[in-house]
């Protein structure tokens, strides 16, 4: 299974609490983006987007079911580099 660096995940952490307008110390690992802080769907693709420019990399719109908290999105960005 691919892993992230730190500042991999650093980054991705940064990009996700710019984009919900949160602080980094609001936002777990495991909150949820929807549940824990009123993340919208365009919101989501906002997060998608920014990760596939930030990183170079080609999401799925399919992967959006999974990026619902930071763990999620870290393993999807691991997976969509790693190809």
């Amino acid at each position: 299974m691919p892993t992230i660096t730190a500042e991999r995940a650093a980054t991705i952490k940064e990009i996700v609490c710019e984009i919900l307008e949160l602080e980094e110390d609001e936002v777990t690992d495991t909150s949820l983006f929807r549940e824990d802080h009123d993340a919208d769907s365009l919101r989501a693709i906002e997060i998608l987007a920014s990760l596939e420019k930030e990183f170079k990399v080609v999401i799925d719109q399919s992967e959006l079911a999974r990026m619902v908290n930071l763990q999620g999105v870290y393993e999807v960005v691991a997976e969509s580099a790693g190809r």
